[in-house]
């Protein structure tokens, strides 16, 4: 139990009773820093420190440093968050590992049901329905039972888990998004426990996490693993951050919305270079963003690199609450606790300490959208035509041209299908639902930049000048015009596809469907349309896929659903859907043709990620816009376009129609706001959160509180990390001999190293699942499967688009060593723990940047990999790595692997390691097969005391395992 050091624990009357807290300003009166000039989030953080000063974490020192910001930046914080969030493609491997934990302390002779969270843990499954079914009232209800049927034993699982585990609760599929659902319901504000008020807080297993920080709850994405420790009462261990001022001013002009504000600040952030670092935000303009907007901004924290994006409580915060259905006693703890607390913010609150300061004035903010395949690449809606032909040009060379139905040119970037054999097929009975076969992009925890100074290359302005003004074209940059077109049959209904076709739109993600504005501006810009005349193009596929139904209840009420069903834009499912991947086949007519045609065609998504071939195969121009927007390229059809001056159709006179035709303005979007939404729907809709959903109810639980683990099972294995556990940690050892199982370049992201999307029926995973008894046309997909390691190992490194060194094709090859044959990745590993050899990777700058996906860390480990030498880490991979019991280690400044010489060919030998320390410099020694050896220095990045703990105990879990056993001694 933690010690009351500082004489800080008082009593809040908060008018529903007395609870006790413990008192930032009595601390202020004890420390020489000023606490209420720190940043509101260092205070929030401040609050843990002091409230569990001199327990088994944290000291008083640790207080002390970090009350006197900024000269702690850097230092190592133990953060104890109040809570933590997942969702389904992240929480099943969780709880597996909560499972296979609780076996080993069996089979070590400890208390299984010591393996229990310690805080509370909410899952949220919403990363497992697709958009098989579009643009009809059937579509919602096919692509859930499909959903049903492709997950029910992860299901099962997760039933099992909510039943054995304590303080472990599963909201159902088909309610809606994890991030959307903490906002509307989850997240209290303040939380009460054993009779002491405490500021709300959590860690995520899902980089979006941060869109809690919009309420004034500080929350960010961590790796699964991380999140693990925390479940089981360790803290998150990191280094105290920067933190960004960012000011704003004035407001927004008519006609502009939170998602083209979002897509500035992003540019701006990404900009600056804010990896790693939190960002505030603060002044006058911020009584001028609704609660919403600042949602929308904090969700994409991950897509301009910040740790979170933090928005300080004020009376939005409160107007928010209750306008939420939140319990009044609640709202009136949080505003006095908060006022309390110094943690309260007004327009007069004086301007907090911060590391630097952006500023940005409201009214210059401008129509945007971002992509083709970053989302920090924010383009002016009246530059998207010349953009989108930038693009063009760069992707199939700039004298190209469409004629007779043929293309010529083909860009180094095509995207390459994937096996076909392991896409589900369709089964549905009704005729009249577009299905087709299945592909999924597995969405995960936190997406970030290296932590190199620079953050990274994508950190670059590439509008230049102002970092608010859009990507405009350049002027000497090639352009390529679309020419001609090719005619596509699909169900008897001819469609005309070329470059910039417009072949998704999808209003989708927590960012934007989380927002009353821009979900009633969407709805009223369909009704205008449809008024007019006019109608989505037929080769668009359309989906609506709302972060909870609150969403579908308002815009039934306000009557403005119906002019999007008119559209096509049906509820298609309650999840992520088309933001991660789920977007569901194209028809197949499309997408051959633009297969044999090299056709480059667009998606228009309202949400965060657009990277290259994530939102679907077929598609390589991706682009993110507000809802609005969405439904306005749908009736245009495509992004070659200038929605400024061009039409996007006629009416039914035959008048053209264009986008200020039928763009809502602020009133009315307010309006339809004031009349929709009240506190009741909210209540109702989240009345029966956890039992709402029959089909959830009705799947069958196995009880007890270890898991019988069925050996025969392709979804839920367990995971042989903990096998054979030894109570005692072994020493670090020197890694000897070891050979190169991978070598990469710059920037290779866990999208590259873990398994993510269709299951390849001729690789290794897919034969393993074959070999099952499998049917290609039910393998799902390898976010369905990362409760089974065995799939999973078989798929890492697997990305089509890996390019190792070693080898000459793309894809999941490699070489054995030294006798240079080919073979996959996996099929290597084994050959290589046969021969007992140990293996490293070598990589350039960046390793592990994009999605921090736990098992691009724990693939690794598995596969028999010892240590990464690379240039530079992403932060939460490296943690990751660490977590699992990888080493990773540094070139020294400026030094890489041509620099050295180092082919990959060689063995390597890594000395030093037998007394560990933080940032300790190692020896390297690499012998080519003729006997030459080049020695180079490189820096552990094991950048903290318990770090190199871990790294003894075998990885996080494994010490977690030990400290347990050592306390039933």
């Amino acid at each position: 139990m933690a010690e009351d050091s500082y004489g800080a624990r008082s009593s809040l009357d908060a008018g529903s009773g007395e609870v006790a807290y413990y008192s930032l300003k009595k601390l202020d009166e004890q420390v020489e820093g000023d606490v209420f000039s720190l940043p509101f989030s260092i205070r929030v953080m401040l609050e843990s420190l002091l409230r569990n000063a001199g327990g088994k974490f944290v000291s008083n020192e640790d207080v002390e440093a970090l009350a006197n910001w900024p000269e702690s930046v850097g230092g190592e914080l133990a953060y104890l968050p109040a809570r933590v969030v997942m969702q389904d493609f992240t929480g099943v491997p969780a709880i597996v590992d909560l499972a296979a934990m609780r076996s080993a302390m069996q089979g070590v002779g400890g208390d299984p049901k010591k393996i229990n969270p310690l805080v509370p843990v909410d899952l949220v499954i919403d990363h497992s329905v697709q958009v098989d079914a579009f643009g009809n009232a059937a579509a919602l209800q096919f692509n859930a039972e499909r959903e049903f049927e492709r997950n029910r034993e992860r299901y099962e699982f997760l039933k099992w888990g909510q039943q054995a585990f304590d303080n472990f609760s599963v909201v159902p599929p088909a309610t809606g998004i994890i991030h959307q659902v903490n906002l509307e319901y989850l997240a209290k504000g303040v939380i009460v426990k054993d009779g002491v008020a405490m500021p709300d807080t959590l860690v995520g297993t899902d980089s979006h996490t941060t869109m809690i920080n919009g309420l004034g709850v500080l929350g960010w994405g961590v790796g699964g693993i991380e999140a693990e420790a925390v479940t089981l009462g360790q803290p998150y261990y990191m280094l105290v951050p920067e933190v960004i001022g960012f000011k704003l001013t004035d407001a927004l002009q008519e006609g502009v919305t939170a998602t083209d504000l979002v897509l500035t600040v992003t540019q701006m952030l990404r900009a600056h270079g804010v990896v790693g670092k939190f960002v505030e935000f603060y002044g006058d303009g911020l009584s001028r963003l609704s609660l919403p907007d600042r949602a929308t901004i904090a969700n994409m924290s991950p897509e301009f690199g910040a740790t979170c994006t933090f928005f300080p409580v004020d009376d939005e915060t409160l107007k928010y609450l209750r306008g939420t259905g939140r319990d009044e006693e609640l709202v009136e703890l949080v505003e006095a606790y908060h006022k309390e607390q110094g943690l309260w913010r007004t327009d007069e609150t004086p301007e907090p300490r911060f590391t630097e300061v952006l500023e940005l004035d409201l009214s210059t903010v401008e129509a945007s959208l971002a992509g083709p395949r970053r989302p920090q690449d924010r383009v002016a809606l009246d530059d998207m035509q010349p953009s989108f032909r930038q693009a063009l040009a760069d992707m199939v060379g700039h004298d190209h041209a469409l004629v007779n139905g043929s293309a010529n040119g083909h860009g180094d970037d095509a995207y390459n299908h994937a096996d076909e054999e392991s896409f589900p097929a369709s089964d549905t009975p009704n005729p009249d639902i577009r299905t087709g076969p299945s592909h999924t992009s597995d969405d995960t925890e936190s997406m970030e930049a290296s932590d190199t100074p620079s953050g990274s290359a994508d950190a670059t302005n590439e509008g230049g000048g102002d970092p608010t003004s859009g990507a405009e074209p350049e002027g000497d940059e090639p352009e390529a015009e679309p020419s001609g077109s090719i005619t596509v049959t699909v169900d008897g209904e001819e469609m005309y596809l070329k470059h910039g076709s417009a072949v998704i739109a999808a209003i989708t993600s927590c960012t934007n469907t989380s927002n009353p504005s821009v979900m009633m501006g969407a709805g009223l810009l369909a009704k205008k349309a449809v008024e007019k005349g006019l109608k989505v193009q037929p080769h668009v596929k359309t989906s609506l896929a709302p972060g909870s139904k609150v969403v579908t209840e308002y815009l039934q009420t306000s009557g403005l659903l119906d002019p999007l069903e008119k559209l096509r834009f049906d509820v298609v499912g309650y999840g992520c859907t088309t933001c991660i991947g789920n977007s569901g086949p194209l028809a197949e007519e499309i997408s051959s043709a633009v297969e044999e045609n090299d056709l480059v065609v667009a998606a228009v998504l309202s949400g965060n990620r657009n990277f290259e071939g994530r939102i679907n195969p077929d598609v390589r121009a991706n682009y993110l816009a507000s809802p609005p927007l969405v439904v306005a390229y749908a009736l245009a059809g495509t992004v070659d376009i200038d929605l400024s001056q061009d039409p996007l159709g006629e009416d039914s006179d035959g008048n053209p129609v264009y986008l200020k035709d039928i763009w809502p303005s602020q009133e009315e979007v307010a309006r339809e706001i004031e009349n929709a939404l009240d506190p009741s729907i909210y209540r109702e809709q989240y009345a029966d959160v956890y039992t709402g959903n029959e089909q959830w109810n009705g799947v069958d639980v196995p009880e007890g509180d270890l898991y019988e683990w069925d050996p025969d099972s392709t979804y839920i294995q367990e995971p042989s990390f903990f096998k054979d556990l030894d109570p005692d940690a072994a020493d670090v050892e020197d890694i000897e001999g070891a050979r190169v199982l991978v070598r990469v370049g710059d920037s290779v992201t866990t999208d590259h190293i873990s398994p993510a999307g269709a299951i390849p029926s001729k690789m290794p995973a897919g034969k393993y699942l074959i070999e099952k008894g499998v049917d290609p046309r039910n393998f799902n997909s390898f976010g369905s499967r990362r409760g089974n390691h065995e799939v999973m190992v078989r798929g890492t490194f697997g990305n089509i688009r890996l390019r190792n060194q070693l080898v000459e094709k793309e894809g999941g090859y490699t070489v054995h060593l030294p006798d240079g044959g080919e073979t996959t990745i996996y099929e290597a590993s084994l050959q290589y723990a046969e021969e007992g050899v140990p293996l490293i990777v070598l990589a350039g700058k960046e390793y592990g940047s994009g999605s921090s996906r736990d098992w691009a860390a724990k693939g690794s480990f598995l596969l028999g990999v010892k240590a990464v030498i690379a240039e530079s880490f992403e932060r939460i991979h490296r943690s990751n790595l660490i977590g699992m019991g990888v080493l990773p280690v540094q070139y020294a400044e400026g030094e890489n692997a041509d620099s050295i010489g180092l082919t990959g060919h060689e063995s390597f030998d890594i000395g030093g390691l037998a007394d560990l320390e933080p940032g300790k410099e190692l020896t390297v020694k690499a012998t080519s097969d003729d006997g030459e050896t080049k020695e180079f220095k490189v820096k552990a990045r094991v950048d903290s005391p318990v770090e190199v703990e871990y790294l003894r105990n075998g990885g996080i879990l494994h010490t977690v395992l030990r400290q347990f056993l050592k306390e039933d001694e």
